[in-house]
């Protein structure tokens, strides 16, 4: 009846999927993507992934690191999730101490940390140190019954292509989402100058969709796209919907929008059944875009933070 943490295996990859799909439906999670991102971390994020195991039966998860590709040294990351029906045994505290006791040794100074926005998830976090700062919203779209806005022919000058296209020669798309995650809403700002890890962590991850992703190009250069994420059977996800700070207020009829709205087509003539997004809650340009494809709020989670020592 004793619950033990203890290091994620691989031969754990379909129980950690168990766990992390019933406590965050909102989230796209593979056994193959579980096992690609502990094989492939970059050395610097110190990456390590727990399981919580009572009886035999793995009930909780977690993953810890440093946010190496940060411009401020020392912050780390890990969220907890524990298997709805065995929450309150102390599965989730003994997997956060393990956590912060591995993130400190590898020069974490601050935990950074997802709380879902409910009584007992916030109390969880505050009896623990963590004090909350910005949330988001997670948004559901029932894709298979959504009545999509219509596709529209594209202006002038304005082309649709698909991620796929990219594959002989994916670094505009690098440069896109560096540029477009500068302006991300964030509590831990992130560079990405790292090509070849770019490549191995996104281009190529089990979980990234290039075929759903659409990529908007003016006068031949990208200007904005919408990166897809999906589980290779029913759900897809936006990762990142963004413009170029180059094609901003120029007139060009929401480039962001047009490359979601053709991101979803695709995702539903592909058998994609669930859609998620997630938004900052004070981002309300792309909620109302969010809003007006059909999307609901499912969940709310709230970012906290604890300094360490």
């Amino acid at each position: 009846m004793t619950v033990i943490v203890r290091d994620f295996r691989p031969s754990d990859a379909r129980a950690w999927t168990r766990v992390r799909r019933a406590a965050v439906p909102y989230l796209v999670s593979t056994p193959e993507q579980v096992t690609h991102d502990l094989a492939h971390a970059h050395p610097d994020r110190h990456y390590r992934l727990l399981v919580a195991e009572r009886d035999g039966e793995i009930i909780g998860t977690a993953q810890a690191g440093i946010a190496h590709e940060s411009t401020e040294p020392g912050q780390g990351s890990c969220t907890p999730h524990v298997l709805p029906g065995h929450t309150g045994r102390g599965a989730g505290s003994l997997l956060l101490s393990t956590a912060e006791e591995h993130l400190a040794q590898a020069g974490a100074s601050v935990v950074h940390a997802w709380v879902l926005d409910t009584p007992r998830s916030l109390e969880f976090a505050r009896g623990r140190g963590y004090r909350p700062g910005r949330s988001a919203h997670f948004q559901h779209l029932d894709l298979a019954g959504a009545s999509l806005p219509p596709l529209q022919e594209a202006p002038a000058g304005v082309e649709l292509r698909s991620g796929a296209d990219f594959a002989d020669d994916p670094r505009p798309l690098f440069e896109a989402d560096a540029e477009v995650t500068l302006d991300e809403p964030t509590d831990v700002p992130t560079e990405l100058d790292d090509y070849e890890d770019w490549l191995t962590n996104t281009w190529r991850h089990p979980a990234f969709d290039a075929a759903l992703t659409t990529v908007v190009l003016v006068d031949g250069r990208v200007a904005a796209f919408s990166a897809a994420g999906t589980d290779g059977s029913r759900t897809y996800s936006s990762n990142m919907t963004g413009t170029l700070r180059a094609f901003r207020g120029r007139g060009l009829a929401k480039l962001a929008k047009l490359a979601k709205n053709d991101s979803l087509h695709r995702a539903r003539a592909a058998g994609y059944t669930d859609a998620y997004t997630a938004n900052d809650t004070g981002n309300g340009p792309m909620l109302a875009i969010n809003k007006a494809f059909g999307y609901t709020v499912c969940a709310t989670e709230v970012r906290h933070a604890r300094t360490l020592g």
